[in-house]
């Protein structure tokens, strides 16, 4: 029980300061949808029989991760008719429709789809967690090292257009690099998990600031945590969602 409590603690952080710019591009389940495309690949490996640890199954989930990447930064014009988040929408339904039907021809399709869902944390190894660490935090220093064009493309685009970056490349970059960190913690956490990360201290931060300020996602993953742990005991994985709601529930008693 000691090493997913460490995973808990160690691992979340970076996903909740992605969580900022993926609320701030406004394209909220873009990370829902490039969590599923991980899982498709992961299916596919199911499929195959390949050792879901090995480096072929994350190659696989990562080359996914890619291509949604890819389409995601070619289909975030500046203007378009079609508003970004339906492309997410269709591609996140196309991977989930897809993952269903590749894990209905495999033997234990009904566990990995639990799995795919809701993960397996409880079962993380200290191998997992520490690779996942290392991977997470050099991904934060290349975050930091390229913060300000990060920063400038994902909170103020069109000074960003104006200053001559070539947004779409940037936006590829970031999809990118936000699908390799997808990739290795949905393996741990599931679908779901990875969701909540994301979106939910992002979006209790800009409740309480116009800034975004970095302090309030850091406090809601602290309450994300300490919930989970309070409710270590329970069997399903699941219930590391449920402490989700309970931040909205005091944001708003605060404010009255």
């Amino acid at each position: 029980m000691f090493w997913p409590i460490v995973a808990c603690i160690l691992l979340p952080w970076l996903l909740v300061y992605l969580g900022l710019h993926v609320v701030q591009r406004g394209i909220i389940f873009i990370d829902i949808a490039m969590a599923q495309m991980a899982s498709l690949g992961i299916c596919l490996a199911v499929l195959f029989h390949l050792d879901l640890q090995g480096w072929a199954t994350f190659g696989i989930a990562l080359g996914f991760t890619l291509i949604g990447g890819a389409i995601f930064s070619l289909t975030g014009k500046r203007s378009s008719q079609i508003p970004q988040e339906a492309v997410i929408g269709i591609s996140y339904v196309v991977a989930a429709a897809a993952a269903v039907l590749l894990l209905s021809r495999a033997a234990e399709g009904d566990e990995e789809i639990k799995n795919m869902l809701v993960g397996n944390i409880l079962l993380v190894t200290p191998h997992e967690v520490w690779k996942c660490f290392a991977l997470f935090a050099a991904v934060g220093v290349f975050h930091f090292l390229l913060r300000r064009n990060f920063l400038l493309v994902s909170f103020d685009r069109d000074a960003a257009y104006q200053k001559g970056l070539r947004v779409r490349w940037w936006d590829f970059l970031f999809y990118a690099v936000f699908g390799l960190v997808v990739t290795s913690f949905v393996r741990i956490a599931g679908v779901l998990l990875v969701f909540s990360y994301l979106i939910v201290p992002a979006v209790s931060s800009f409740h309480f600031s116009r800034c975004g300020s970095i302090v309030e996602p850091v406090l809601g993953q602290s309450r994300i945590q300490s919930s989970s742990v309070a409710h270590y005991n329970l069997v399903m994985n699941a219930v590391f969602m449920a402490p989700s709601p309970t931040i909205f529930k005091d944001n708003f008693s605060l404010q009255r």
